[in-house]
Order: C-alpha cells, then sequence, then structure tokens
C-alpha cells in the first residue's frame, strides 16, 4: 500500500493535473463545430478514450513490460533496444536523443501550465471579484522560483508527503465529479466510442484541432513508463486501475455533465464545480498538487541528465547527491538553473494556462512517438513476437501517436513552436558532443602508441621507477594514455605498479558489484582495470578500488596518484565538423564537469598532464 501511495504522488502527479485546463480548450474549440451537447459528450468521450488508449492499453500494458531491468523511460528503452538489436543503431540512437531532447520542452512548460492553472482559480474565488488577478503571474513565479531554490537541499523529507497530498487530490476531483454527474446524467454516454468519433466526422477538420487539445487529458502518461524503476510495475498498475483512472474518469464526466446543465461554466468547468464553501481549501488543494507534480518533471529532468550523461550524450556535469540513504535523490545545478529561467520566461511571455496550452503537447507527442518506434526493435529482436502480433499493436498505437501529433504541429504559430525549438537545440547539443568525441577518440588512437608496444619499449629501456601505484585514467585502454606518456616524456619515471583504468557505462540501469570490476593483468608493472557502471548510477572510483582487494590488488587511496590527461582542444577548419560546431564543442568541454569531482578522486592525489588536440 505505501508503494501504490508513494506512485501516486510521483507518477501521477502531473496527469492529475489536467483536469485544471483539459476539458476547458477542447470544448473551447468544439463550440465552433456542431456545438451543443453533442460537442460536450463527444469532447469527454474523447478525453476518456484518450485515457483508456493512450495510457491504460500503451503505456500500462504494454510499454511497462519493455524494462531495462526495471527501469523505463526514453534513455533506458534505447538503450534496451540497442542491447536486442545487438549492435550501436544510428537510427535507434537518434530517437533516444529525440526523445531525451523533448522531455526537456515539456520539463519547462508544465510547471508553468500547472502552477498558473491553479492559482487562477482566484478569478472565480467568492467575494474577489477579479480583484487578485493582477497577481496571479506573480504568485506563480514565486511559488515555482521557492520550488527551483529548494531543490539543492534535496525533498527526500517532503517526498513523504506527496503520496498523501496527490491522493487526496485525486479523491477529490473523482467526489467533485460524482456530485454534478447527477447535472444531467445523460453525459455517461460519453462512456461510448461511437460519440467521439461522430464529433470527430462532424466536426471535420475542426475535430482534427480538438484531438490536440484533448491530447491535454494524457500529457503525463510518459511518466508512468519514466518512474518505473522507482516504484516497480504492480504499484503502478494497480494505482492507475483502481484509483487514479476512475477519479479522473468521474471528472470529466462531471465537468462534462455540468456544462449540459450550465453551458456558461465552459468558461472554466473546473473551478465551476467547485461549491463555494470548500473552494478556498481546494484552491490550496489545488496549489499544492500542482506543485507536486511540477516536483516530478523536475525530478525526471534531473534524473535524465544523469542518464544522458552517462551515455555520452552530454558532458560531463556537476551531479550531486541529496540523500544519504536514497541513490535517485540528486541535483543538478547546471539544469535546475536553466529550468528555472525557461519556466520564468514562459510564465511571464503567455500570462496565462489558456494562451500555455498552446505550446503544451508537441514535446510529449513526439516523445510518445519515439517510444512506440523504439519498441519496434524490442518486440521483434527481444520479445521474438510475430509479424502479425507486432503489426496490430504498432500500428494502432502509432497512428494514434501521428494524429495526435500533428494535431499538436497544428498550434504551431501559437507556441508549440518554443518546445520544438528548445529540444532542436538540445539534439545540436548533444549531437555535436557525441560527434566531436568520436572524432577526438579517432584521432587520439592514431596519434597515440599501442599500450602492449610501450611496454616492450619499457623492457628495453627501463627508466627509473618510483615507490607505489600510479593509476592513468583512460577511454582507450589499448592505446598508452596521454598522461602516461607525457610522464615518461617529462618525469623520465616509472611507478613499481601501473593500474590503467577505464570507467565505462553498459546499457542498463545499475550494475551489481560483483561485476563492477572487471582485472586483466599486462605485465608485471601494468593491469588494466575496467570499473563498469549503468547508465542511472554515479560514478565513484575510490568506492569501487576498494572491491580491487577481493582480487587481489592491495593498495593505500591515499598514497596512489592518480594521472589524469587534459586535453586541449583547437578548431581548425580543414577537418571534421563545420568551424561553428568546432567551436560549439570546444566550449562544452571546456564547461565540462572536472573529471576529479565527477569521479569523487581525493583532489590531493591527482596529477593532471595537457595536451594539445586540433578537431
Amino acid at each position: 500500500m505505501g508503494l501504490i501511495i508513494g506512485a501516486i504522488g510521483v507518477v501521477f502527479g502531473d496527469i492529475g493535473t489536467s483536469p485544471l485546463y483539459a476539458l476547458r480548450e477542447a470544448i473551447d474549440h468544439a463550440r465552433g463545430g456542431v456545438g451543443g451537447d453533442l460537442a460536450v459528450i463527444g469532447v469527454v468521450s474523447l478525453a476518456f478514450w484518450a485515457l483508456m488508449i493512450v495510457v491504460t492499453f500503451k503505456y500500462v500494458f504494454f510499454l511497462m513490460r519493455a524494462d531495462n531491468k526495471g527501469e523505463g523511460g526514453t534513455l533506458a528503452l534505447m538503450a534496451l533496444a540497442q542491447h536486442a538489436v545487438g549492435r550501436r543503431s544510428a537510427f535507434i540512437f537518434i530517437l533516444g536523443v529525440v526523445g531525451a531532447a523533448l522531455f526537456y520542452g515539456d520539463g519547462i512548460i508544465t510547471p508553468a501550465i500547472s502552477v498558473l492553472s491553479a492559482i487562477e482559480g482566484v478569478k472565480d474565488a467568492p467575494g474577489i471579484g477579479g480583484r487578485l488577478d493582477p497577481f496571479i503571474v506573480p504568485v506563480s513565479a514565486g511559488i515555482l522560483i521557492a520550488l527551483f531554490l529548494i531543490q539543492s537541499r534535496g525533498t527526500a523529507k517532503l517526498a513523504r508527503f506527496f503520496g498523501p497530498i496527490t491522493a487526496v487530490w485525486f479523491l477529490s476531483l473523482g467526489l467533485l465529479g460524482l456530485f454534478h454527474i447527477f447535472d444531467d446524467i445523460s453525459i455517461l454516454r460519453a462512456l461510448s466510442p461511437h460519440h467521439g468519433v461522430q464529433l470527430l466526422i462532424n466536426d471535420g477538420f475542426l475535430g482534427f484541432i480538438i484531438l490536440g487539445s484533448v491530447f491535454l487529458a494524457v500529457t503525463g502518461a510518459e511518466a508512468l513508463y519514466a518512474d518505473m524503476g522507482h516504484f516497480g510495475k504492480s504499484p503502478i498498475r494497480i494505482g492507475w486501475l483502481a484509483f487514479v483512472l476512475p477519479c479522473l474518469t468521474l471528472n470529466y464526466l462531471g465537468q462534462g455533465a455540468l456544462i449540459l446543465d450550465n453551458p456558461e461554466a465552459s468558461e472554466n468547468p473546473f473551478w465551476s464545480m467547485v461549491p463555494e464553501m470548500i473552494y478556498w481549501p481546494m484552491l490550496g488543494l489545488a496549489t499544492a498538487a500542482t506543485v507536486i507534480a511540477s516536483q516530478a518533471v523536475i525530478t525526471g529532468a534531473f534524473s535524465v541528465t544523469q542518464q544522458a550523461v552517462q551515455l555520452g550524450l552530454l558532458p560531463r556535469i556537476d551531479i550531486r547527491n541529496t540523500s544519504e540513504t536514497q541513490a535517485g535523490q540528486i541535483f543538478v545545478p547546471a539544469v535546475n538553473s536553466l529550468l528555472m529561467m525557461g519556466v520564468l520566461v514562459l510564465l511571464f511571455t503567455f500570462q496565462s494556462s489558456h494562451n500555455l496550452t498552446a505550446a503544451y503537447g508537441v514535446a510529449v507527442t513526439g516523445t510518445m512517438l519515439v517510444n512506440t518506434l523504439m519498441a519496434y526493435s524490442v518486440i521483434t529482436k527481444k520479445w521474438k513476437w510475430p509479424l502479425w502480433a507486432v503489426a496490430g499493436t504498432l500500428i494502432p498505437f502509432g497512428f494514434i501517436d501521428t494524429v495526435f501529433l500533428t494535431s499538436n504541429l497544428l498550434k504551431i504559430p501559437d507556441g508549440a513552436w518554443m518546445p520544438l525549438v528548445l529540444g532542436a537545440a538540445l539534439v545540436l547539443l548533444m549531437w555535436t558532443w557525441v560527434r566531436g568525441t568520436q572524432i577526438l577518440t579517432t584521432k587520439t588512437r592514431k596519434d597515440s602508441l599501442p599500450l602492449v608496444d610501450l611496454i616492450e619499449m619499457l623492457k628495453a629501456r627501463p627508466p627509473h621507477r618510483a615507490p607505489g601505484t600510479a593509476i592513468f585514467l583512460t577511454s582507450d585502454p589499448d592505446v598508452a594514455p596521454v598522461a602516461l606518456m607525457h610522464n615518461l616524456k617529462h618525469n623520465k619515471v616509472l611507478h613499481e605498479k601501473n593500474i590503467i583504468l577505464t570507467v565505462r557505462t553498459v546499457e542498463r540501469p545499475r550494475v551489481p558489484d560483483d561485476q563492477r570490476i572487471a582485472m586483466e593483468p599486462i605485465s608485471d608493472d601494468f593491469k588494466k582495470l575496467t570499473i563498469s557502471y549503468g547508465f542511472m548510477e554515479q560514478p565513484n572510483v575510490p568506492k569501487a578500488l576498494g572491491l580491487c582487494r577481493k582480487q587481489g590488488l592491495k593498495f593505500d587511496i591515499m598514497s596512489t596518484s592518480f594521472f589524469l590527461g587534459r586535453r586541449s582542444v583547437i578548431a581548425t577548419a580543414t577537418r571534421g565538423m563545420p568551424l561553428w560546431q568546432d567551436k560549439l564543442f570546444i566550449f562544452l568541454t571546456r564547461n565540462a564537469a572536472n573529471p576529479t569531482d565527477f569521479f569523487h578522486i581525493p583532489p590531493g592525489r591527482v596529477v593532471e598532464l595537457g595536451a594539445q588536440v586540433a578537431v
């Protein structure tokens, strides 16, 4: 039960705020078509069946089966698909990069629209009469700034309240809806897909536009999959089917019944449902629910960033643990600052949740389509499904994702361009980093000496030996590290014991300690050591080296020298990427986190030796 309540608080927070604005936008469009009762019933029907098809069938029953050692999300699915194919597929890699980039676009819009839509409830507050309207945006900004400022302190202690608060929110949604269903019981006809399909047929192209607004009802569906590793499949499935879905369904039916009984309520159907005597407590509860939903998105952005860094899509970034007991509690200062600036820019640019809905949905539908495409490799290569089953599953899902995506693309002139521009910028950054790293690795290997050749040369001409152990960090263990070559060239010294250390990321979330270390003796003086981490883990080299004692490698970490090669990259227009992209790669390289801090190596034991490389 505890896991189910926790899942309700974290996993469903985003989709739980959609009743604040979803039907309002869709019905606003539908009133320009056939109008009347058919429009209201059709919109509610579309919202209900969107929840059933996209969330229940696609995510809860289908995609949650495609877990990578218990973890979900776009990058986890990318790693799983790569493993299923058995090689690095450029197509799958590009899909993963695009999906991750679009996630950040959603991460900026969600806090702004969620908090703003809750605070806008004061417009209809009894006895206020619009006097607080000028304070809506400043108050929303203050709440969001406070939320971002507390991230550095961690949210582990606050998180224990997220589940109960969100559970009360969903229960309130369900009770409000149940109370108003009896305003016009004919709204129950919306449970039949016939009325939704009829609305789309009768309204023609306008029905296509309505779909883009109806999609707002399922914008939190991606969180079900992305947060799977925190709670497991069963609590999420039980929480959705037994609690969240019934509450959302009742609320949407109640909003529809209220509008059928009182068409003027369509201006703001959610707040029109709330009785005057509980209006202010409900406003406070809505604000708390939207803050929790925003917190889940921010935490998700931190997790995606950690995965992207580990998978080599982004340069090393300062990632800090905020809890000694929970590995998932991390804080990424750079991402937190960028998200806060982006959210505030959106808030003051669009000014209202009604305007923000125009920008909402494109990033989410893009991510959903990416997940459907990547699932093809998993179900054909890993699950071994027959072709008829693959077609029967993915073609309907892909068709629905494409329809929703193209419908939301119609919003580009009204603000949907923003997440697309942001996503394109992030794709460019990731592609530049990946391509630049490949060029740098190729050039370094070309200009370097194979490690086995160097060892033979050292046997022929032994250098001066220094006592102790030297550890040379390198990304390519088959060639002599730059730091080793410079140490021999300038200091003309070799330690008694030398370890060529490589830290690599595998395509699974976590690596157990008994598989963390792989050691390979090369000679009496040299050993290759590989430390493996999952893409959900944060590297800690000293802690991993402690595991080496079980394999007979004993040394004192405080009497061991770590040698790092620091490359000074210069741009050239005659090779590699275009000059502007070279300069962007150099900028990313210079602003990457120090490897000493990233790998948690004691700073007093590190020796850095540099080299200049042209790309």
